[in-house]
This record gives structure tokens, sequence and C-alpha cells, in this order.
């Protein structure tokens, strides 16, 4: 059964012919990027003045935009579609509530230490309150993605 082909020879269905395992090495590459584009911006906003957690909402919003972008093309292989992207939006909203939230529970109950960046210094709770909560939007995110917006058979 052959696939419909778009304008510039793209599938445009939703199946794809990559494997799980594929696609969570692409998912998790994806992740990596999308991560020191999200973390990068983070500690830069926080070294220009921003608060914390007004640093975390924006470097989140940029790196998962990122991965959406790289993970729809890439990762799933789907066609752009708007009820997709209203479906991520509504699960980046509650990704961003559990990771915001997580980020900021951490950061004032981990211990503090002074870690350098870049010659900015910052508490060590940041980088350890950041991967913890990126590793459970993470997770999140892919479950859903998987099995219900790109709709992975």
């Amino acid at each position: 059964m052959s696939n419909p082909v778009g304008t510039r020879g793209r599938r445009i269905d939703d199946s794809t012919d990559v494997d799980l395992k594929t696609q969570i090495v692409r998912f998790i590459l994806t992740g990596g990027l999308s991560a020191i584009v999200d973390f990068g911006l983070y500690i830069l906003l926080m070294a220009v003045g921003l608060p914390r957690d007004i640093a975390k909402a924006c470097s989140f919003i940029v790196g998962t935009t990122t991965a959406y972008l790289i993970n729809r093309r890439w990762t799933f292989k789907a066609p752009p579609s708007r009820s997709r992207f209203v479906a991520v939006v509504l699960l980046y909203a509650v990704t961003f509530a559990a990771q915001v939230g997580i980020n900021a529970l951490l950061n004032t109950t981990l211990p503090a230490m002074e870690v350098h960046i870049g010659g900015h210094g910052f508490k060590g709770a940041v980088l350890i309150a950041f991967v913890i909560a990126q590793g459970v939007a993470t997770v999140i995110n892919f479950i859903v993605q998987r099995a219900v917006i790109f709709k992975i058979k």
C-alpha cells in the first residue's frame, strides 16, 4: 500500500516507518539539544537579572518549541497539523506546570552550594533542579506524544 505524497515529496499521512527504539534515541537526542537551548537561555536570562521563575518559564517555552518542531519532523515524521499543534500546546501547558513547579520546589528545598558557569555564580540547586524537572517533563512528553498526539501504532 502506498502513502500519499505532498508537494515536496513528503508523505502526508500520520504513519511512520520509524521503530520505537529509533524514536526513543531521536527523542533523547532532540531533548538533549532542546535542554541545552533551555538551560543556556535560563542561565543567560538570570545573568541579565530576570527572576529565576520568569527565566525558567521563558527558557521552557523556547526549549519545548524547539523540541516540538524537531520531533514532529524527525522523530515522529508527522506532517503539520493544527489539531496536533493544539494538542501539543495543551500537553506543554501540563508539562510547563510540572517542570516549573518541580524546579521551584527543588530550588527552595535543596541545600545551598555555589556553582560557577561562564563567570556567573548561582546555587548548585539550579542545575540539579533543572535536570530533575527536565527529566520528568521529557518522560511525560514522550509518552503522551507517542501514544496520543502522533498516534503511533
